[in-house]
Formats: C-alpha cells, sequence, structure tokens
C-alpha cells in the first residue's frame, strides 16, 4: 500500500493532534505540571509492551525485563532521560530504543534495579498477560529490533483502530461500526453489500458510501498517530511505508 493512501488530516480536525508523543515528554521535563505527568504516563502505558518484549528478546527473563522496563519509564518521569530528548533527531521509537539500550549497558555492569515490591511502580501492569502476549511473538529468526519495530507498529495501527471506534460510539453509530468494521482492513470473510444493507436497512450504495467514508477516517488516523511520533512532519510517508513495511514482514 503507498503512504499515499493515507490522506493528511482535513483543516477542521489537525488540531486534534497538535500534541506529540515528543511535545508530551518535554512539557512533563519543564517541572511539576499534573497534565503533562497525566500525558506521559499514558505515553509509557501505551510503548511498555514493546519495550518489555524488546528486553525479552534480548535474553532476561520475565521479572528482570519487567523490572528493567520499569525502571526505564522510572527514569523517564524522574526527568533523567528528558534531557536527552530531541524532536530534531526525528523518531521517537528511536529514542525510547536509544533510551532502553542505555540503560540495558549500565545494568551489565551494576546490579542495582527496581525491585517489584521495593518501590512503587511508574506503571501498574499485569506482568502474566505480557508474558502470554509475548509468547504469541514470532520465533527466534527475529532481532530483537525487529520484535520493538513490529509491537511499535502494531501499537500504533491499534490506537488508530480504537481511536476510530470511539468516534463512532461517541456519534451514536456503534451498530454502523460493528457492521462496517469488517470492510475497514477489507478481511477475506467479510459479508457483502446486501447482507450489510439488509441489516442496517439502508440501500447498497449508502452502504458503499460509509464503508468508504469509514476507511477514509481510519486512513487519517492512522497517519495522525504516526505523526504524533515525529519531530518533522514532513517525515510521515517515510514513516508509514517503513511502518507498512514492518507490518507486513515475518
Amino acid at each position: 500500500m503507498d503512504p499515499a493512501t493515507f490522506p493528511p488530516l482535513p483543516r477542521s480536525r489537525r488540531a486534534e493532534f497538535t500534541t506529540t508523543h515528543w511535545s508530551v515528554v518535554l512539557a512533563a521535563g519543564g517541572g511539576e505540571n499534573a497534565e503533562a505527568s497525566s500525558a506521559l504516563e499514558r505515553l509509557c502505558r501505551t510503548y511498555w509492551y514493546p519495550l518489555y518484549a524488546y528486553v525479552r528478546r534480548r535474553g532476561y527473563g520475565p521479572a528482570d525485563a519487567e523490572d528493567l522496563t520499569q525502571e526505564f519509564f522510572a527514569r523517564l518521569f524522574a526527568r533523567d532521560y528528558i534531557a536527552r530528548a530531541d524532536p530534531a533527531k526525528g523518531r521517537f521509537r528511536a529514542f525510547l530504543l536509544s533510551g532502553i539500550n542505555h540503560l540495558l549497558s549500565h545494568e551489565r555492569d551494576k546490579a542495582h534495579r527496581l525491585k517489584r515490591g521495593g518501590a512503587v511502580q511508574v506503571i501498574s501492569l499485569d506482568q502474566v498477560d505480557a508474558e502470554k502476549r509475548y509468547a504469541l511473538e514470532p520465533a527466534d529468526r527475529l532481532t530483537a529490533e525487529r520484535v520493538f519495530e513490529k509491537n511499535w507498529a502494531t501499537t500504533l495501527l491499534d490506537g488508530a483502530a480504537r481511536r476510530l471506534r470511539e468516534e463512532y460510539v461517541g456519534a451514536g453509530k456503534r451498530d454502523l461500526y460493528d457492521q462496517l468494521n469488517d470492510f475497514r482492513l477489507e478481511a477475506p470473510e467479510r459479508p457483502s453489500y446486501a447482507e450489510v444493507a439488509a441489516r442496517l436497512g439502508q440501500s447498497e450504495s449508502a452502504v458503499k458510501s460509509a464503508i468508504w467514508r469509514l476507511r477514509r477516517r481510519h486512513q487519517e488516523l492512522v497517519r495522525a498517530e504516526i505523526a504524533q511520533t515525529l519531530g518533522d512532519a514532513a517525515d510521515v510517508d517515510d514513516e508509514i511505508r517503513y511502518l507498512l513495511q514492518v507490518v507486513a514482514s515475518e
């Protein structure tokens, strides 16, 4: 799929996405700010698993991987890494990967850990669920970096899909979304237009138009999710192209 498939956001909707991951981190580094800290916590929750899976693939056991991932975000909350955050350097995923590698490098020579139960965790997560998810990761043919990138891409796409559903539900169109969702990514066993039209009490033409609008909005949201991870909006098309390659690879 060509990045051109993902259209720029309409001008009326661009204001929704003026806050990027970079701006959240930089705002949190500006001092005690409850709103910025809350946004930073949401950001940490979003990318906790991709980093956890990366550390696991680097050879650490479940408990150590949890401790190290928690410690990374604890240091981020403590502003230790925020000073290194530079949107001019590009992609937010590179910032996270550089930070976790820095931590792992130091851990080779230092036994200190943020132990579970020994300090307040910055993020409360179910490590058992994380490990169940990790068990579904591809075989060892994928490097730790590739595992991170695939989970990064999946996280962004899941975020766009979740936002799309929330918009439809918020507009009182949950049933419409449920009926059309199979067409969002062209599921192989999706129903026919006639079947959906009969369920919704609409014409096939109306259903086709509704599917086009759903796909269009989904594509806008994917683009917006990716744009939030970049320091320069001009990099969006390249990042979309790379993300699609990552998702398609095995």
